[in-house]
């Protein structure tokens, strides 16, 4: 459990006692070094106690091992996250053990609940790890407990915990220029209450030597020629939008942004109490979200998703509006020749790249392994479905298995949902090799690690620059491949690119936030601070005139 040198260089103010954001790069030991810190923290702390906090359930278990190794069961540690069953109250586990790795969820409900089993007092931690610490903004669940803790900073209450958080991608909030991502930089170490964020400076080349990037690759594909199921789809939403008369509503078939325009349009409707319109607008999303899955893999995966769609409705509807019987109809009406135009079109172009690249990866000798990151659950399962049928892959091997969170499941779809036990045992699986392949959503970009991943293709994806940091971060062997596959000229791509743009952005802000002397990185960082505590301008102006300025 030695530390190596560039990991000494970023943990010594913490083992100073001050917060600090450790800025490291996907694979370089973040976890470790924070685990050491934790360690010294407890054998140098009266009555110390460390919480450290996650944003997804399965790191739970990943960072129990890495912590268990370093305090060598010379101190108590526990474990909790969502759906681990009947359990004594947060409160009750944490009062009884040194260190405890949960979900960040669980923590904020014991804040605040009122019940003594469940409830724990922030204070009550003497150290607190925030994993994946750029999370802490705007109203995510890090940020609301953070928030508190800047609360009682205000307040002047004693003790407070230092905080340790770590990133391999802080991002740019948005940000295009470079004012503008120094003050997303700025504030998220104030949200932090951060001394400095830290990176390696006089041993980044050793950093080098143990961070290894993967070789990245465009693979993209021509644009359908034509496209009759995609075509026929898109004349229904025209008929629904015709009947539904909202000219307002754009028209972006197969797009997120329609999505979010539909979604929006149902949300106004319910609180309206106009159920019609409610009904359009959610049909209206199922026909989008078959779009996309026909975008994404194959038009009969687009297809069954409709028929589920409408058997349900058929099925458990007791009662049926005239908006709902239309739409039925409608459906019906065109049922067997979308059925026709899905089995007779032509081949998706991105899957026929997909299979090349497969192809040539698993073929090699080397035991590869290797993550499909797509964006929704339906997509990752019609993915694996692809993966079982598609006849040019039967001869190579294969085996696959879906990674996604459990989701709320706002859609009603009859998909399994994966438990958090599902989900380690899929990890467990592919980290020993009895799964070489996993098709996953987002839940698998930040923190899995597995050090044999050795390829990973980034599937017509939309996201920002920190998912592509971190998706890139999971092939973690060495001579590994990172494949970002779409269409040419196609939003994927250009955002892609802009994404590794707002990366060079980020680096840059970064170091002109740690290039600040520090009466300058202490002035603005306490205006972000003041800020992020006050919540609204008016409290801020009002803490101005008693002269907290």
């Amino acid at each position: 459990m030695e530390l190596r040198p560039y990991q000494w260089e970023v943990i010594m103010p913490a083992l100073e006692g001050k917060n600090i954001i450790i800025w490291l790069p996907t694979g370089s030991g973040k976890t470790r070094a924070a685990a050491y810190v934790a360690r010294r923290h407890l054998e140098t702390v009266d009555r110390a106690k460390v919480v450290v906090l996650v944003n997804r359930v399965h790191l739970v278990t990943q960072h129990c091992e890495e912590f268990s190794r370093m305090l060598e069961r010379r101190w108590t540690i526990t474990t909790l996250s969502g759906d681990m069953g009947p359990r004594a109250g947060f409160g009750h586990v944490a009062r009884r053990h040194d260190l405890l790795i949960c979900t960040a969820e669980l923590l904020q409900k014991a804040l605040a609940s009122p019940e003594e089993e469940e409830h724990v007092e922030l204070n009550a931690f003497s150290l607190l790890v925030v994993d994946e610490c750029h999370h802490t903004h705007k109203d995510t669940v890090y940020n609301i407990i953070l928030s508190q803790y800047l609360e009682l900073k205000l307040q002047r209450t004693r003790p407070l915990p230092q905080v340790l958080g770590l990133t391999a991608s802080p991002g740019t909030g948005g940000a295009s220029t470079l004012e503008g991502a120094i003050d997303h930089v700025l504030q998220l170490c104030a949200n932090l209450d951060t001394w400095r964020i830290m990176s390696p400076k006089d041993h980044s080349p050793k950093l080098q030597e143990h961070s290894h990037q993967p070789c990245k690759q465009y693979d993209l594909c021509h644009r359908r020629t034509q496209d009759p199921f995609g075509d026929m789809l898109k004349k229904l939403m025209d008929q629904i939008h015709d009947h539904l008369e909202m000219p307002k509503l754009r028209r972006d078939f197969g797009t997120q942004t329609y999505e979010q325009q539909v979604v929006e349009l149902s949300q106004d409707a319910a609180e309206a109490g106009l159920l019609e319109q409610r009904v359009y607008a959610l049909h209206l999303r199922r026909y989008n979200d078959a779009l996309l899955i026909h975008d994404t893999v194959r038009a009969v995966d687009a297809l069954n998703t409709l028929r589920d769609f409408y058997n349900r409705e058929r099925t458990t509807k007791t009662q049926i509006l005239h908006a709902e019987r239309w739409l039925l109809a409608l459906f019906d009406d065109h049922k067997n020749e979308l059925a026709h135009l899905a089995t007779s079109g032509p081949e998706n172009p991105k899957l026929e790249v997909l299979e090349a690249i497969l192809q040539k990866q698993f073929r090699s000798p080397d035991s590869p392994r290797g993550i499909i990151f797509t964006r929704t659950r339906q997509s990752a399962h019609s993915l694996l479905l692809w993966l079982q049928q598609q006849p040019g892959l039967q001869t190579v091997d294969i085996r696959p298995q879906v990674l996604t969170g459990a989701g709320n499941n706002s859609q009603k779809t009859q998909m399994i949902q994966m438990t958090q036990r599902d989900q380690q045992e899929v990890i467990q699986k592919f980290r020993t090799g009895t799964l070489n392949l996993l098709v996953a959503t987002s839940v698998a970009e930040e923190g899995l690690d597995i050090p044999q991943c050795n390829v990973v293709v980034r599937y017509g994806l939309l996201t920002n620059e920190i998912s592509m940091v971190q998706a890139r971060g999971r092939a973690r062997a060495s001579q590994s491949v990172y494949s970002f596959v779409a269409a040419q000229g196609s939003r994927e791509l250009q955002r892609e690119l802009t994404n590794e743009a707002l990366e060079t952005l980020m680096k840059r802000a970064v170091a002109a936030v740690q290039a600040m002397d520090q009466a300058k990185y202490q002035a603005k960082d306490l205006l972000q601070h003041l800020k992020a505590a006050c919540g609204h301008q008016q409290k801020f102006q009002g803490l101005e005139a008693r002269g907290c300025h």
